[in-house]
């Protein structure tokens, strides 16, 4: 199928629900589908929730909102307070299964109560084969998937995002802040705020497709491998070690793979990985 097509087929499943509320963080996928939505349905009929908690960084929080904007979606802000949950904080291979539960039952209950026809959220077909136990999640609350069902790729959400003149179009992918600590380390406030401001440093001093992965007394980062020798010489080198030990890390590493997205989940056996579906 071709990718206009599933766009038309993406327009015909949003338009038999009708009136949708989002799950919205303002990542690649999410904006997308809101964009998507609004031109469907009419922005009076789509409601973009953002779910702000301590695994939300500020940057990030502010570019939903901004990007909410651009595209002229109706924005509500949802507190959620899955650190508060023992099973999310625990930080084992089902964490984001936890998070997402959160965020789905308070956007279920909005929808049923103000009269829309369901909730959709951004997971596209490449998520089938990712570890994704928020998937698991929309399966249980009936979060309808309507990039998946029409069989949109990541490379595919990228091109129409860029012929929509969506600025995510070449965005890097920017998951919550938890995904940066090892299972098995509890997730905190703390170490979020570490992680965070961590990350605000790195991109402070130029650097765009990055993570710090938090290893308790050990910061990770992870940079593509052409600008390993960047960070790790001179006094950008000084300048990272003083900043992030003042943020409370006792060692400070660069991981020599380079960049990956979910490398923590290297870490994870086979029979983890079974709670993705």
């Amino acid at each position: 199928m071709r990718v206009q097509e599933k766009y038309d087929l993406l327009k015909d499943v949003l338009g038999r629900l009708g009136r949708v509320v989002v799950a919205y963080s303002g990542g690649v996928d999410s904006t997308f589908l809101l964009k998507a939505a609004v031109d469907a349905l009419g922005s009076d009929n789509v409601l973009a929730c953002v779910g702000v908690s301590a695994s939300l960084a500020r940057s990030q929080h502010e570019q939903a909102l901004e990007l909410g904007r651009l595209i002229g979606a109706n924005i509500e802000e949802v507190a959620v307070h899955e650190v508060s949950d023992d099973r999310y904080a625990a930080n084992k291979a089902d964490r984001c299964l936890h998070c997402k539960s959160h965020l789905y039952q308070i956007l279920t209950e909005m929808a049923k109560e103000r009269g829309f026809g369901g909730v959709v959220c951004g997971s596209n077909v490449d998520d089938e084969d990712d570890f994704r136990p928020g998937n698991r999640a929309a399966q249980v609350f009936g979060v309808r998937r309507p990039l998946m069902e029409a069989g949109l790729t990541k490379a595919d959400i990228r091109q129409l995002s860029g012929e929509l003149g969506l600025p995510t179009a070449d965005m890097p992918a920017s998951p919550c802040l938890a995904s940066r600590i090892t299972y098995g380390l509890e997730v905190t406030e703390q170490r979020l705020k570490q992680v965070e401001d961590a990350e605000e440093f790195l991109r402070s001093i130029g650097l765009v497709e990055f993570r710090v992965r938090h290893h308790g007394d050990i910061a990770r980062i992870e940079v593509p491998p052409s600008q390993i020798e960047k960070i790790t010489t001179g006094r950008q080198r000084d300048e990272i070690v003083d900043k992030l030990k003042s943020l409370g890390f006792k060692f400070v590493t660069v991981d020599l793979q380079g960049f990956r997205s979910g490398s923590l989940n290297e870490l994870l056996t086979e029979q983890e990985r079974q709670i993705n579906s």
